[in-house]
């Protein structure tokens, strides 16, 4: 999951090589649909995500760039599961971009697998029999999170931080953000694309 954190700044560098500052916009539709891009072409779009000024040597990634359009077909799955769950989209699509960058073949170290890496005890406990299912694993991955929002009382830093790692490890320090250094990047980083994507809800 960290290294999802890393991919996403390189992602953010390196979307288009002639564009100096690789901003992330997004704007959701009539429909509903939410809709990323670092080229804001619609009056409706607002920034997302702004990246630093790019450095000479920052890396480049043709297959990265695709997370903006590979993200689009996965509203369908996330609209569902977050209504049935009574969870908003935003947050579950704001775990997707840190946790996998909308790649359904994500896996960690720590063997989480899928759009929102879960490990192989939380799908099975959510009923995904095959994680890197997109359609099962954000619906196993909704599910949780709704069960996560209702035992730590809407405190989504609790919530995200349970996520990432684990309920144990928030009871354990006393319901507190635990002190690793990795949940401790994860929970504001979830945050921040979550506020975002709201706000630009809100505004559509």
């Amino acid at each position: 999951m960290a290294r999802a954190l890393c991919y996403l700044i390189l992602l953010m560098l390196s979307v288009q090589a002639h564009v100096a500052r690789a901003d992330i916009y997004s704007f959701v539709d009539e429909a509903g649909v939410t809709h990323f891009s670092n080229v804001p072409t619609d009056g409706r779009y607002r920034l997302v995500l702004a990246a630093p000024p790019e450095p000479a040597s920052a890396p480049a990634s043709s297959g990265n760039t695709q997370w903006l359009t590979r993200s689009r077909a996965f509203d369908p799955f996330i609209e569902t599961a977050a209504r049935e769950a009574q969870v908003q989209p935003q947050l579950v699509r704001a775990i997707i971009v840190v946790e996998s960058a909308f790649n359904p073949k994500a896996v960690s170290r720590k063997g989480a697998v899928g759009l929102m890496q879960l490990l192989p005890k939380t799908a099975r406990r959510y009923g995904a029999s095959n994680a890197f299912d997109p359609k099962q694993n954000i619906n196993a991955g909704t599910r949780y999170l709704r069960d996560l929002i209702a035992r730590y009382g809407n405190n989504l830093e609790l919530v995200l931080a349970a996520y990432n790692a684990g309920e144990d490890a928030v009871e354990r320090y006393g319901k507190r953000i635990p002190p690793y250094a990795e949940t401790r990047q994860y929970v504001p980083a979830v945050l921040s694309i979550y506020r975002a994507l709201t706000g630009a809800h809100a505004a559509s």
